[in-house]
């Protein structure tokens, strides 16, 4: 979008939320740089220019605006609505992996050499990985500075800054202040005095219908390993360097975040994965628009606009967790999952009590006995295949996952059937197009609304809603009066 000038600058002065994140304002005077929806007087339309990317910004000699904060921004939708390199790259970078594998780490998850790459990301986002990766270290050099007292120098480490020097450099100009005069700016709360605890909010685009979101996270939450409380959401978090507890709390303008970490280092990838969980990046005007456009579809997009798909921190975790709910109810699903959590997950402790475990690993769930398993004999083997291909890597569901490639994988895996592979494909690969015209659910709320009701013929009638068939599933599943529906009281 950023090469459109004339939509950029109408966008600029109408100060329009919607294009946060979509592209940057860069003031050739100022030589500062903003997030389009920037509350200060917009400049002459030649003193702007436009970016597709704050590491962009940062490469070209701009500062960020102190006023709007523009390293604050829901990211760009682009990434999770596609699967093709730039956008697994983008992925991969927002999970620490250039920070913690360097950028041949990064190719080797690809499958591309580091030149290809870096050429790709510097045609479409003006920035190679390094600078991309240094933005998003400087974005969590900021949060850690303002939300807690730790010493800069734990900070800049844990930020993934190879030195206190470079920590010091980077901020200042990226900032245009050092990390002390952060610090003194930064607004004084209770999480600052709480060692490993950090309170975030965390900002997503206009509207967010949380019930949808929230309501399902708390109704398929498997005991040890989710809750809900007191208004929260809950759950732990297997994290690169350590384990994590996260709690999200749904605002009018923001999701409240708290967590607890057990090494800082992973604060930006627990943040990637819980906008991931929460679809908060997404354009829900864009999305609304398209759905709006059936009629009969149009009433229940009208009545609760913004839903989200709600999604998952760990993709191999919710392929175990859709096969133990093939052809069972949702408790039934909770039940099974617990099980396996007792049995075969990772201890941990929580100081608020009430989750106990980190869900197994596939590495875990592949050495399992499968006559330990309460189901039936296929889907234990359904279960078994699964596991042992995403513990040996033949089957990979990860963010740098080739979303057809995944597809081909999991149909080929016995009693692996459009459901399955499509609900995997929603919720966990994040495939924003995925559809569940097989679904009782959807076949029921289609009949109830006029639509089609059997597959093949819903599937027709959904072609118009390309390429947010997944958030047409929400609508349609919102006509139900299923607990994942509602947010709990």
């Amino acid at each position: 979008m950023h090469t459109d000038t004339e939509r950029c600058v109408r966008a600029v002065r109408s100060k329009d939320a919607r294009f946060d994140g979509w592209f940057f304002t860069a003031v050739l005077t100022t030589r500062i740089y903003c997030r389009p929806s920037c509350p200060v007087v917009p400049p002459r339309p030649e003193n702007m220019t436009f970016y597709p990317s704050a590491a962009a910004c940062q490469q070209a000699g701009f500062r960020a605006c102190k006023r709007c904060r523009p390293d604050t921004s829901p990211g760009s939708p682009e990434w999770n609505q596609r699967a093709d390199l730039v956008a697994r790259a983008m992925r991969l970078i927002a999970d620490g992996v250039v920070d913690r594998d360097g950028v041949p780490g990064l190719a080797a998850r690809l499958g591309y050499s580091p030149r290809q790459i870096e050429r790709q990301l510097l045609a479409e986002l003006g920035a190679g990985p390094l600078a991309l990766a240094r933005a998003q270290r400087a974005r969590t050099a900021r949060l850690l500075i303002e939300t807690t007292a730790l010493p800069m120098a734990r900070i800049a480490f844990a930020a993934g800054f190879s030195s206190i020097r470079t920590f010091n450099d980077t901020v200042r100009e990226v900032h245009a202040l050092t990390p002390s005069e952060l610090r003194a700016r930064a607004p004084r709360n209770d999480a600052r005095a709480t060692p490993g605890t950090l309170t975030l909010r965390l900002p997503f685009r206009a509207p967010l219908n949380p019930d949808n979101l929230f309501g399902h996270l708390a109704a398929t939450a498997v005991p040890g390993v989710e809750e809900w409380r007191d208004g929260a959401y809950r759950r732990t978090l297997r994290l690169p360097y350590g384990h994590g507890i996260v709690a999200l709390t749904p605002q009018p303008d923001h999701i409240a975040c708290r967590l607890t970490l057990g090494d800082l280092r992973d604060l930006p990838v627990a943040i990637s994965r819980c906008r991931r969980m929460l679809d908060l990046d997404a354009d829900p005007v864009a999305v609304d628009d398209q759905l709006r456009a059936d009629p009969l579809l149009a009433p229940l997009v009208d009545k609760a606009p913004g839903r989200r798909v709600p999604r998952t921190v760990d993709e191999a975790e919710f392929a175990v967790r859709a096969v133990l709910g093939q052809q069972v109810s949702t408790a039934a699903a909770r039940t099974h999952a617990a099980r396996l959590v007792t049995a075969h997950g990772d201890r941990i402790d929580d100081p608020e009590g009430g989750l106990t475990h980190l869900f197994p690993t596939p590495e875990a769930l592949a050495a399992l006995d499968p006559e330990s398993l309460a189901m039936p004999r296929t889907r234990r083997a359904t279960l078994t295949t699964l596991v042992r291909g995403l513990a040996d890597g033949t089957l990979n569901l990860g963010v740098d996952s080739d979303w057809p490639e995944a597809r081909a994988r999991l149909l080929a895996l016995p009693g692996f059937g459009p459901w399955t592979v499509d609900v995997i494909a929603m919720r966990a690969l994040g495939d924003p197009d995925a559809f569940l015209p097989t679904d009782l659910g959807i076949r029921r709320a289609a009949r109830e609304l006029g639509l089609p009701s059997t597959p093949a013929a819903l599937t027709a009638r959904a072609a118009a809603w390309r390429p947010w068939r997944a958030y047409a599933v929400q609508y349609l599943w919102a006509t139900d009066s299923h607990p994942i529906n509602f947010l709990p009281v």
